[in-house]
């Protein structure tokens, strides 16, 4: 076999290596067995369910001790996550090195398949398809590959949540992170809270674009998963590989918490009995109080959630177990002028307001660590310290990433002037409720993950990248698709190619594999933004953002 260009190979993101097999070919058929070797059911059952769907095959399982057409193997010689794509005359062979290499591996196998395998079903009567023969090896760059969407602001129904996990799925993505709660709503019941979803899972209207738009959505807005919803949620996740990591973003954050439960906000400086779930965007000056009934409001409700999100090391061993607790943009108002706040900061000896947030984080960060869990949360959790297993999100910049990693400390590089999906991706008058910086499609290519300033052995902290999709102007899933799409396969190659130093990219070569993938993308209905620009109907004349010139700043 002869080595193969990998930019030649339209796969997406792009393999570590390919051989061209010569003339040989496999062909899939009617009489297509499947053998499938203990650990690699699931992809076996997904195989079946999606490909041989797609293509009306039935894909039956080979008799036993057969050879079988397809073949599933699990190799100790591959490390995790990695695999190996064999096609000949002799079939489809894909060998991981464990289970969640195997799936990789047949979604590698199922864009070589083209397009029509993206589909729900066939498109016409298929007798036979014929895939070149080719050896490919593969193996991600990092173990964390995420994708975070904010169902808070505007909510995604079950549905459209379990089809980003399959768009996940499709481009090697392998952590959902999942923003449950904001000061717009709260998604998830709690049983021993069932306000929490009866008031807070609902406002009366919506801003309509930025906050500074004068226009309203006056219908109400909401929703909420039950727990049922989120067990489906977490087991559909995991059967592709995809860990699920919540998120209840405390001590801020909470304005619907407190509409439900005002005994959570600073009641001796506002009536929070008259505060609503917020209809607003930005920051809400109306924090928890940090009095010990907040605290074991929430530890109640994470009890709820840790048994609905369950650790699982075994699939997961570098992150099992996360908890996302927010701890970002905490506004210290209230605090300042509260009695109870001040007490409690003189009771605890501590310095100052910002002191106190780090308390309240800091006493999570134990509870967490006492039942087998690891905190993680945005970089503003830095403060105070942290204990030495919780992580970071480094969200406002490298630096937070930085100074975590060189504190030991686990982080996960997702900074704003990269890899926020919600900002815009041109600067053109049609580009839809234009936020912040302008990202293109190039530019998040050219996303370096790991900073330079840090050593090889501060690098290892690094666990790896996500991108951020924040839902106050992506009103339904045509705007969420328009956001992530096409950046969100840019970001994917990003974290599972190993790519070389940003400027020396190839992306062109890249470009040319995207027309490829864009028909897959269309095959799966997404709405992605095209390459010539917004659509008519993707437009949103009239509706005003915040769009910001110039470069963003490398912090």
């Amino acid at each position: 076999m002869a080595l193969t260009d990998v930019s030649d190979t339209g796969l997406i993101p792009a393999p570590l290596a390919v051989e061209d097999g010569g003339r040989g070919a496999f062909t899939l058929d009617a009489d297509t067995t499947l053998a499938a070797a203990p650990g690699t059911e699931r992809t076996e059952r997904w195989l079946r369910s999606t490909l041989g769907a797609a293509l009306g095959l039935p894909l039956r399982p080979a008799p036993r001790d057969a050879r079988g057409d397809v073949r599933l193997l699990l190799d100790d010689t591959l490390g995790a996550e990695a695999y190996r794509l064999d096609i000949g005359d002799g079939g489809a062979e894909i060998r991981g090195g464990d289970a969640a290499g195997v799936f990789w591996g047949a979604q590698t196998l199922r864009q070589l398949v083209g397009p029509d395998a993206f589909r729900r079903a066939p498109v016409a009567p298929v007798t036979r398809r014929e895939i070149a023969a080719r050896a490919i090896e593969d193996a991600p760059r990092f173990r964390w590959r995420g994708l975070m969407l904010d169902v808070a602001r505007h909510f995604m129904p079950k549905e459209g949540v379990l089809r980003y996990l399959d768009l996940m799925a499709a481009h090697k993505l392998n952590v959902f992170h999942f923003h449950l709660s904001d000061d717009q709503g709260w998604r998830v019941q709690i049983k021993r809270y069932p306000k929490l979803t009866e008031t807070g899972s609902w406002r009366a209207r919506s801003k309509f674009g930025h906050r500074a738009s004068p226009l309203w959505d006056d219908r109400p807005h909401g929703g909420f998963y039950t727990q049922d919803d989120i067990r489906e949620i977490v087991a559909y996740a995991a059967d592709r590989h995809i860990a699920v990591v919540p998120e209840i973003d405390i001590p801020g954050h909470s304005q619907a918490a407190i509409a439900a439960y005002p005994e959570l906000g600073n009641t001796d400086v506002i009536d929070t009995t008259s505060l609503t779930v917020w209809d607003n965007w930005g920051i809400s000056r109306n924090v928890l109080a940090p009095t010990d009934t907040t605290l074991r409001f929430y530890e109640g409700v994470f009890e709820e959630l840790l048994d609905l999100f369950p650790a699982d090391p075994a699939r997961f061993p570098e992150f099992s177990g996360f908890f996302h607790i927010g701890g970002d943009e905490c506004p210290k108002d209230q605090w300042k002028q509260s009695p109870t706040a001040q007490a409690r900061i003189k009771e605890l000896g501590l310095a100052d307001e910002d002191a106190l947030q780090s308390w309240i984080i800091r006493h999570f960060d134990e509870w967490l660590s006492a039942r087998g869990r690891r905190l993680i949360g945005w970089d503003e959790i830095l403060a105070g310290g942290l204990a030495p297993g919780a992580a970071v999100s480094s969200w406002r910049g490298y630096q937070g990433g930085i100074t975590a990693a060189r504190a030991g400390h686990d982080v996960v590089m997702c900074p704003e002037q990269h890899v926020y999906l919600d900002y815009r991706q041109a600067a053109g008058e049609d580009e839809p409720v234009p936020i912040a910086y302008v990202r293109t499609l190039e530019d998040v290519y050219r996303f370096e993950p790991v900073p330079a300033q840090l050593t090889e052995d501060e690098a290892r902290h690094v666990l790896g990248t996500q991108a951020n999709l924040w839902s106050e102007v992506t009103e339904d899933h045509t705007r969420v698709d328009y956001q992530a799409f096409p950046r969100l396969a840019a970001f994917a190659e990003v974290a599972w190619s190993r790519l070389p130093a940003s400027a020396e990219r190839d992306f062109a070569g890249f470009e040319r594999r995207m027309t490829g993938h864009y028909a897959r993308l269309d095959a799966l209905g997404v709405g992605y933004r095209p390459p010539a620009g917004p659509l008519p109907w993707q437009r949103r004349p009239g509706v005003l953002g915040r769009p910001i010139e110039g470069p963003p700043p490398n912090v």
